[in-house]
């Protein structure tokens, strides 16, 4: 199916609702459902950006400026999944509690505000990985116009990119406590060290990655192609001492690289498979 036909497939989806809350994280999937809300209904669309210490600063900036490019209400709430031990522990359905605190928070809300649909930017590929924030979503109703669809994330983009959308190769960008594998315990500082790190890295050039945080050790993963440039240019010395100044003891280069649910790769198979909905 050709792009033009999916988008106007997302389109008559949005012209059966009246007004709809988007729930807004700032990465392309949910810009892509705000512009296309925006679009259609106008200032009968919202989008609601969710503030904790898992979202890095520079992406919450981005979410605003890209909310009032498209033209769409924006607003920023606080959500508590940091006071929840079951999700600071780190199980691997920690995403469950946070997507549980997410739309418990936002659901009264849209209540309030007078809006009949919570809509979120889950796309067709994520159905096919371990994403158990799907089913606290499930749960409570939302909406998922992309999934509904089929449509994946290489569509996101050619259809972000047909409308215009600046940020239509924006590398994904999900929470900060998924740069921990399951069992370590998520806390402030070790969120704010890892932003820290990554948004470092990003100020010298490197754009698709992720610091993996393992105890005192930084995991560095780069797009596979960006390795060899890595080793060759960037100053291993100054390097490791930014980052111990950061709280890292040792810092260390994944030479496979940066590749989406890699955590998940020590899940059983079975897992994945049963909590596709």
């Amino acid at each position: 199916m050709i792009i033009t036909e999916k988008l106007q497939q997302l389109q008559a989806l949005f012209q059966e609702m009246e007004r709809a809350l988007i729930a807004y994280s700032g990465g392309i999937d949910s810009t892509l459902v705000a512009k296309i809300a925006y679009d259609v209904l106008g200032d009968q669309s919202l989008a609601v950006t969710a503030v904790s210490p898992s979202l890095l600063p520079e992406d919450l900036e981005d979410a605003r400026i890209q909310a009032a490019e498209i033209g769409i209400q924006h607003q920023e709430i606080q959500t508590q999944e940091m006071a929840n031990s079951n999700y600071t522990s780190n199980p691997v359905n920690r995403c469950y509690f946070c997507k549980s605190e997410l739309h418990d928070t936002l659901k009264p809300l849209a209540q309030t505000w007078g809006y009949p649909y919570i809509i979120d930017g889950v796309n067709s590929d994520d159905l096919r990985d371990y994403r158990p924030g799907i089913k606290a979503a499930k749960e409570r109703g939302v909406r998922s116009p992309l999934a509904e669809l089929g449509i994946s994330k290489t569509e996101v983009r050619e259809i972000s990119k047909y409308l215009g959308l600046k940020a239509w190769d924006k590398p994904a960008q999900p929470c900060l406590s998924s740069r921990f594998p399951y069992g370590e315990e998520i806390t402030i500082s070790k969120l704010q060290r890892v932003g820290r790190a990554e948004v470092y890295l990003k100020k010298l050039g490197w754009k698709n990655l992720r610091v993996r945080s393992e105890g005192d050790t930084a995991r560095i993963e780069l797009s596979p192609e960006e390795i060899k440039d890595f080793v060759l240019i960037i100053e291993l010395p100054k390097l490791v001492k930014t980052f111990q100044e950061f709280g890292f003891i040792y810092v260390t280069l994944d030479l496979e690289g940066y590749r989406s649910g890699k955590l998940n790769q020590v899940l059983p198979s079975e897992l994945i498979s049963t909590s596709i909905p």
